[in-house]
């Protein structure tokens, strides 16, 4: 299974963001798929451990259902992106549809930002607050054609450089670490699950990784919009 993005497509879609690139020991851990009771919540409990901060790509509709998970992403100083409302693939999906689902999924997070920053007390002097509503989108599936992201061009899409396969049931947790530790380089983007179907895998993992990679001196940062 091959776990690192490979090196040609970044360079058919040189508009996306793969990878940042610096030779600091940082890395960026990306969610993708909640917020969801359960997942999500580990993810933040183990995060914060490790004083790591990440970036959540979201679904719209589990905004929607989760605000509160949603809220506490946004105060613990997490970035959030947006992963259209209803999962969409692109690929499936004509433009059209694809850009309101997007649209919709950014107002629901607008929503619930505000509330979010309001509660929580995070204001104009709180560095990690996302007081501008983040442009930050990921295309579900990575699937996503031209003439999507063009009509999305005021976003920044961020696709990744390590994918964990977390999500993939067949992958034994122990190989999901081992695997994604081993591609991992500095600036890596990479992708985890906050999702049940991730669940198994990430759990092991993802705290296995903070660990390795804080003893090597490493730090953890969110995405910037």
């Amino acid at each position: 299974m091959i776990h690192r993005t490979p090196f040609f497509l970044p360079l058919f879609y040189p508009s996306l963001v793969w990878r940042i690139r610096t030779e600091e020991k940082v890395l960026y851990l990306t969610f993708d798929d909640g917020p969801v009771s359960g997942p999500t919540e580990f993810a933040l409990h183990t995060l914060s451990r490790y004083s790591a901060k990440a970036t959540f790509f979201c679904i719209g509709d589990n905004v929607r259902k989760h605000p509160e998970i949603f809220s506490k992403i946004i105060e613990e100083g997490h970035a959030v992106g947006n992963h259209t409302f209803n999962h969409l693939n692109g690929w499936r999906t004509n433009t059209d549809r694809y850009v309101e689902n997007t649209a919709r999924c950014q107002e629901q997070m607008n929503l619930f930002s505000e509330k979010a920053m309001v509660q929580g007390g995070l204001q104009q002097a709180s560095p990690m607050a996302n007081i501008e509503p983040s442009r930050l989108f990921r295309p579900p599936y990575g699937r996503i054609s031209r003439k999507q992201i063009q009509a999305l061009q005021d976003y920044r899409i961020v696709m990744w450089d390590v994918l964990s396969m977390d999500y993939n049931r067949l992958l034994s947790p122990e190989s999901c670490f081992r695997s994604t530790m081993h591609a991992c380089r500095p600036g890596s983007i990479i992708v985890f699950h906050d999702s049940y179907k991730a669940e198994r895998n990430m759990a092991y993992a993802l705290p296995r990784l903070l660990d390795h990679f804080s003893q090597q001196g490493y730090s953890f940062k969110a995405l910037a919009s």
